[in-house]
């Protein structure tokens, strides 16, 4: 079977599903959405060296406050804690909210952001393309072999 043909028994079952199941059929088509508009968005991210300290971050970035929600009772529900910190120049949005302090959430939030612009910066390793050895090769397939004759000298007479 070719790879072709295998896309279009794909997409045929897709099909079927849809007209089975009209809820997978939104799920399928909202998550492709979701994909094209996170990859137009990574597209769009200027992928350019950002200031990391602190006092340029905090020159560029736009920090609300927030409260935070969850088990904590008073404290947590009824003052606003927790951060979140937005770098426009990247689109990177970072929410801190762990902590009952102000300052210690907003360092937290500054400390995310901070790797999260650091990770956006980073190439990948290209990588190199490896051939498995003859030899390799042939070991591996002698060993099948070898572990073959071991299944046929369990069989019964019958069997073969």
């Amino acid at each position: 079977m070719t790879d072709r043909t295998r896309g279009y028994e794909a997409e045929w079952e897709d099909e079927e599903d849809e007209k089975l199941d009209p809820l997978a059929a939104q799920t399928r088509a909202r998550a492709e959405l979701e994909r094209a508009e996170a990859a137009k968005a990574r597209a769009a991210r200027p992928k350019g060296p950002f200031a990391k300290d602190r006092a340029s971050l905090e020159a560029v970035c736009e920090v609300t406050f927030l409260r935070g929600s969850g088990p904590g009772g008073q404290h947590r529900n009824k003052v606003e804690t927790g951060v979140r910190v937005v770098h426009p120049p990247s689109g990177v949005v970072v929410v801190a909210t762990s902590e009952r302090s102000q300052a210690r959430n907003r360092d937290q939030a500054f400390e995310r952001l901070a790797e999260k612009l650091a990770k956006l910066e980073e190439k990948p390793k290209t990588r190199k393309k490896t051939r498995k050895p003859r030899s390799a090769k042939r070991r591996r397939l002698n060993d099948k072999r070898k572990r073959g004759d071991v299944k046929r000298g369990r069989r019964s007479k019958g069997e073969d």
